[in-house]
C-alpha cells in the first residue's frame, strides 16, 4: 500500500478589494481583530431544488451544503489533497483499493456519532438507484463498495482505477451524511432537512425567501486548509433568494445584505468606496452550447460548425459581461487540470464560411423572413431554458447567439420553459442546443458529458446519448491512468476533438463574483470557487 497525497492542477483564485479593504480576499483592515459572533446574510441568485447532497446536481445545493456537511477530504488551492473525516488513506498498488483512517471524536448535528459506517452508508446511498442520483452517482461510478474494518478505518473497492477519485470525494456531492438520517427519513425530508457535520446546520428553509444556517458549536473537526480550527467564527448565515440582479446588487449597496453572488457585469465597475469584489474562475466545464448530434437538424455536422464559426462570441461576451467574464476557446476551463492552451484562436469567427457551409448541407432556399429552407421546411433550431434558472445574464447572451443566427439564415426558437417542461424536453430529447456550464475541479467532467455510459438514467450527463468510440476510448484511459502527463494528452485531444466536430459551442468562462461589504471578512472560495463560511466574520459583532 503506498500513501497518497493527490496532486491537482491550483485553482485560480484572486481577490480583488475595492474601496481600499485589505488584507486579501474579504480580509481584515491591518490591526482589526478577529471576532466572533453575528449573523452574515448573504443574497444568492437561485436557490437548491434539494439539499439531499447525493440527489441535486445544481451548484445552488453544493454551495449551501458546503457548510452542512464535510467530507473526508479537502482539495487546498495548492493543489493538494489534505485531510478532513479522513487522518490519511492508503491506496493498493493496481488503484482498486482505497483505506480511509478516520478522525474520533466527531459528530452528526443529531449527536449520531461519526464512524466508517457512516461513511459506506453515505456511498452507498449515492449509488442506490432509490436515491434517483442526478450528480454524486456518475462522480462514484467505479464504486463496488466498502468494507467496514473497524470503526475508524474504512476499505473502498473500485471496479475500476480512477484518478479523479479523490476530487469525487472532495466535494460537497459527495459530503457525509448521518446514518441515522439517512435510515429514518423519508426522500422528502432528506431533500428539505438533511444532517450532516459540518461547521453549520441547517436550522430552516422558507422556499423562494431563505435558507438558515446555525453555529454548530461542537464543531472541531475543519478541513486542514481551513484558516482557523474550532466552531464557525459566525453565530449563523441568512442566504437570502433574490434571482434579480438589479435587486440584489440594490441590497448589497442599502446595507440590507452584507454579501451576494453573481454581481451584475455592468454594475461592477460601479462597485466603488466601501464595497469588495471577490473573484474566483470556477474549474470544470465553461458554459457552452451543447449541440444534439444525434438527430434533428444538428445531426449534420455542416450545421453544427456553420452555427459554431457564425457567431462573433469576442464581441458578444464583452458586450454581456463587460469584461468581468472572459470569452471561452475550450469547453474546460483554464483553472482545470488538462487545460489545452493551443484551443485559444483555434477557433474563430468566420460567417463566410458558415453560409459555405450552410448551401452544401442543402439549406439554399430562403422564405418571406429570410430563413433558410430545405424541401420546403426552415431551417429551425429548438433551444429551451428553465426560467427558473436563468443566471449570468445568460438570457441575453442567448439573445446574442439568437440574433447572430438569423444573419446566417438559422432560426432560433429560443424558448422559456418552468422547470417540469424544462425537465421533459431534456430528458425526451425535444431540443437542439442545451446551454450548461459545470463546475468540477477535474477534467474528468468532460466524460460525464461525453462517455456513452454516462446517460441521464444513470446520472450521467450524456443528455444527447452520443456514442463516440474515439471519445470513449480518450476520455476512459484518461481517468483509468495516474500519470499526469498523459491525462493532459489525452484531455488535449478530447477538447480539440469536441470543437472540431461541433459538439460544442464554449462561450464565456464562468465564476464566482461576490460582492461584500467591508464588515465582511474572511469570505473565501472552496476549489469549486463556491463561497465558503466557515473563516468567515463581521465587523461590530461579538467579542
Amino acid at each position: 500500500m503506498r500513501s497518497i497525497p493527490g496532486r491537482m492542477a491550483a485553482v485560480a483564485l484572486a481577490g480583488i478589494a475595492l474601496g481600499g479593504c485589505g488584507g486579501g480576499p474579504g480580509g481584515a483592515a491591518p490591526g482589526e481583530a478577529v471576532v466572533t459572533g453575528g449573523v452574515l446574510t448573504f443574497a444568492a441568485d437561485s436557490e437548491p431544488e434539494c439539499l439531499d447532497p447525493q440527489v441535486s446536481a445544481f451548484d445552488s445545493t453544493a454551495f449551501v451544503d458546503r457548510g452542512v456537511f464535510d467530507s473526508l477530504v479537502s482539495l487546498g488551492p495548492d493543489g493538494a489533497f489534505h485531510p478532513w473525516l479522513a487522518e490519511r488513506w492508503t491506496v493498493s498498488p493496481d488503484g482498486l483499493g482505497y483505506t480511509f483512517f478516520l478522525k474520533k471524536g466527531v459528530s452528526f448535528h443529531d449527536g449520531t456519532p461519526f464512524d466508517a459506517a457512516a461513511v459506506k452508508d453515505t456511498l452507498d446511498h449515492a449509488v442506490n438507484p432509490k436515491t434517483k442520483s442526478r450528480y454524486a452517482a456518475s462522480l462514484v461510478h467505479n464504486y463496488a463498495g466498502a468494507t467496514v474494518v473497524d470503526g475508524g478505518t474504512i476499505e473502498v473497492r473500485l471496479s475500476k482505477p480512477d484518478a479523479a477519485f479523490l476530487q469525487s470525494l472532495s466535494t460537497a456531492y459527495l459530503g457525509i451524511q448521518s446514518p441515522k438520517s439517512l435510515r429514518d427519513n423519508a426522500p422528502d425530508v432528506l431533500c428539505t432537512k438533511p444532517v450532516g457535520s459540518g461547521p453549520f446546520r441547517l436550522a430552516s428553509w422558507t422556499k423562494n425567501t431563505r435558507i438558515e444556517l446555525t453555529r454548530n458549536p461542537g464543531y472541531d473537526w475543519g478541513p486542514a486548509t481551513a484558516a482557523h480550527s474550532g466552531p464557525a467564527r459566525l453565530d449563523g448565515v441568512t442566504i437570502q433568494i433574490m434571482p434579480e440582479n438589479a435587486v440584489r446588487f440594490g441590497a448589497l449597496t442599502s446595507g440590507q445584505v452584507d454579501a451576494i453572488s453573481n454581481v451584475p457585469p455592468n454594475s461592477a465597475k460601479s462597485a466603488q468606496g466601501s464595497l469588495q469584489l471577490l473573484r474566483a474562475d470556477s474549474p470544470g466545464a465553461v458554459h457552452a452550447l451543447r449541440l444534439n448530434s444525434s438527430k434533428r437538424v444538428l445531426a449534420d455536422e455542416r450545421v453544427r460548425i456553420a452555427l459554431q464559426r457564425g457567431v462573433d462570441l469576442d464581441a458578444l461576451v464583452q458586450s454581456v459581461y463587460f469584461g468581468q467574464y472572459r470569452r471561452a476557446w475550450s469547453l474546460l476551463s483554464p483553472s482545470t487540470l488538462g487545460y489545452d492552451k493551443s484551443t485559444e484562436g483555434s477557433w474563430r469567427y468566420d460567417p463566410d464560411m458558415s453560409a459555405r457551409l450552410l448551401d452544401e448541407a442543402g439549406w439554399t432556399g430562403r422564405d418571406a423572413e429570410g430563413y433558410r429552407t430545405k424541401d420546403g421546411a426552415r431551417l429551425t433550431i429548438r433551444w429551451p431554458y428553465s426560467k427558473q434558472l436563468v443566471r449570468e445574464q445568460r438570457d441575453i447572451l442567448a439573445q446574442g447567439v439568437q440574433a447572430a443566427a438569423k444573419k446566417l439564415g438559422i432560426a432560433i426558437d429560443y424558448v422559456g420553459e418552468d422547470t417540469g417542461q424544462f425537465t421533459q424536453s431534456v430528458l425526451g430529447g425535444n431540443l437542439d442546443i442545451l446551454d450548461t456550464s459545470f463546475v468540477r475541479a477535474e477534467p474528468d467532467i468532460m466524460r460525464r458529458m461525453f462517455a456513452s455510459t454516462e446517460l441521464p438514467s444513470t446520472g450521467g450527463g450524456n443528455i444527447f446519448g452520443l456514442k463516440d468510440a474515439q471519445l470513449d476510448s480518450w476520455l476512459g484511459d484518461a481517468v483509468r491512468t495516474s500519470d499526469p502527463k498523459a491525462r493532459a494528452d489525452l484531455y488535449a485531444r478530447a477538447q480539440h476533438y469536441v470543437l472540431d466536430h461541433a459538439l460544442v459551442v464554449p462561450t464565456y468562462i464562468p465564476g464566482a463574483l461576490v460582492g461584500a461589504s467591508a464588515k465582511a471578512h474572511e469570505l473565501r472560495f472552496d476549489a469549486q470557487a463556491y463561497p465558503t463560511f466557515y473563516d468567515a466574520w463581521i465587523s461590530g459583532h461579538g467579542t
